[in-house]
């Protein structure tokens, strides 16, 4: 976040700029996005990762001792072992992106926590506390859908995702979307040098990656392609989400199941310090 930030103002990633950031006290929004199963909420700012994105993050933690050469390190391990997951995206394009996916039939999507179940006495209700994320009519949207495999679906919030990594160069700090970047075939050299465009956001110009930009979003996890008995990883903003049967560490606990996730975003709900006052920030927000 603080690379984003700072690079957005064409100032290096340094502590010391960073502090002088907080100093200045200048301001800028950032979208939220929540993501909810059932009545298990959990709020994001930076990105959502499965498949190899994912698997490289957690995973080489494994080689923690490293420092940050095990991402280098362990990623060209997942690559020449390259695995693919079954499963479905289903996303609301934001404009410009509608022809990516196929039309799919509002009614046939269950959205988590729309409905409340029912007892033999009545219908069952949960007293809420705190925000309860974006008040959105899900169903009045245009849903479209993207089957797998995939190798990786990596959902970005903002431009760097580490200080050598520019995941989503078009990512906007409150846009009211969310940048997609899907793999779903990739031959391993192709892949190499994909992964070597990370440096400069290069990799989204591939033939081998859809770039969109998504205002909601809903994942349908599935299994290892080559191994029904093992699934993958759910990562957000860094850390375990889901974990999925046979995945690294499978008998951890974690907030959610390795099933469906629904993601909203909240526009410009979050605030931070910047290097420099954004001027879109002095425009109120329309709120649908």
């Amino acid at each position: 976040m603080v690379k984003s930030l700072l690079d957005s103002c064409g100032e290096p990633c340094a502590a010391s700029n960073a502090t002088m950031s907080i100093i200045r006290g200048h301001k800028r929004s950032l979208d939220v996005a929540t993501i909810s199963q059932g009545d298990t909420k959990f709020f994001s700012m930076l990105m959502l990762a499965w498949g190899l994105v994912a698997d490289i993050d957690i995973e080489s933690e494994k080689y923690r001792w490293m420092g940050s050469a095990r991402l280098d390190f362990y990623g060209l391990q997942r690559i020449f072992g390259l695995r693919k997951y079954n499963g479905s995206i289903i996303f609301v394009p934001a404009s410009g992106f509608e022809s990516y996916g196929e039309p799919i039939d509002v009614e046939k999507v269950i959205f988590e926590g729309e409905s409340k179940p029912e007892s033999a006495d009545g219908p069952v209700t949960t007293q809420d506390y705190g925000y309860q994320g974006p008040k959105v009519d899900m169903k009045s949207l245009n849903w479209r859908k993207i089957n797998g495999p995939f190798v990786s679906i990596w959902l970005h919030n903002v431009p760097w995702g580490g200080e050598d990594t520019m995941a989503a160069p078009d990512a906007q700090f409150s846009d009211g979307c969310l940048d997609l970047i899907m793999i779903k075939d990739c031959p391993k050299l192709s892949l190499l040098m994909l992964m070597n465009g990370l440096n400069d956001g290069s990799h989204v110009k591939s033939p081998h990656v859809s770039y969109l930009k998504v205002k909601a979003f809903i994942l349908q996890p599935g299994t290892r392609v080559d191994d029904q008995t093992k699934a993958g990883i759910i990562d957000v903003d860094g850390e375990v989400l889901a974990r999925g049967k046979g995945s690294y560490k499978s008998e951890e606990n974690t907030l959610m199941s390795y099933d469906k996730l629904l993601i909203k975003v909240d526009q410009g709900l979050a605030t931070l310090f910047a290097p420099s006052l954004d001027l879109a920030d002095l425009i109120p927000i329309p709120r649908d």
